[in-house]
């Protein structure tokens, strides 16, 4: 029996449950040698270990859902134990008050699309979300408002086109917006909706058409982005081959 016991605690390996522990393994986790290159990609680095992706996706895993343990790493303040919080937090306990808790928080654009890829989009709140981010100042706000909408166009196969092509209207209200990550959450969002139909194709160029004939240069921009994707053949191809 006493030889089976490695094999067995291995096997059943006990995941981390303190927020120590947690933050104790992504410091040990960290390459300070990633801070220079994600700093020249825009992403904050000033609290940040330098945990890659991967290694923070394996880590969920071995945590598991638990929503204590991911608000008391959103309290670190730690760039890394944050992108964790929302990777092992559960979806039907997250409060709005949370959500807009942690949105006024974001400082980063990586934090703020990993947010609401991992975690705002399943929340109960995430449709409603959409609408008031997206009409807020804060750009980091904003961005997770136009953010949190295109991956509802990526993952939310149970709505209608309608409920997409109304939102579209958002994205004429704040394509003057010349901020960079807003600009690229505005196209982002335009290109993931007009990729979910033929129909909400059309209504994505028409409003990418709408944009393109103002007189500022972030309109122009996301128009020249969502038409050089949508106009191509490969959307219109498997779009085509998925309806009929």
């Amino acid at each position: 029996m006493s030889t089976l016991l490695p094999y067995l605690s291995s096997f059943f390996h006990l995941p981390c449950v303190t927020p120590e522990e947690v933050v104790r393994r992504l410091r040990e986790m960290g390459d300070g040698t990633r801070l220079p290159g994600m700093a020249r990609y825009g992403i904050a680095t000033d609290d940040a270990l330098g945990v890659s992706l991967p290694r923070l996706r394996g880590l969920a895993k071995e945590v598991g859902r638990d929503h204590s343990l991911a608000l008391a790493l959103w309290d670190t303040g730690i760039h890394d134990a944050r992108i964790l919080a929302s990777m092992v937090d559960e979806p039907d306990k997250v409060s709005e008050g949370q959500m807009e808790s942690w949105v006024s928080d974001l400082r980063s654009w990586d934090l703020c699309d990993q947010c609401c890829n991992n975690l705002f989009r399943l929340t109960p709140h995430a449709w409603c979300k959409v609408r008031e981010w997206c009409s807020r100042d804060e750009e980091f706000v904003r961005r997770a408002g136009f953010v949190l909408l295109a991956t509802l166009a990526v993952h939310d196969r149970s709505s209608p086109d309608q409920r997409f092509a109304e939102t579209m209207r958002l994205a004429l209200k704040h394509g003057r917006d010349g901020r960079n990550y807003v600009k690229k959450a505005v196209s982002w969002a335009l290109r993931q909706i007009g990729k979910r139909s033929l129909a909400l194709t059309a209504e994505a160029i028409a409003v990418a058409l709408e944009l393109e004939a103002g007189d500022d240069p972030a309109s122009r921009w996301i128009a020249a982005d969502v038409l050089r994707e949508l106009r191509g053949g490969q959307v219109r191809k498997r779009l085509m081959n998925r309806e009929r």
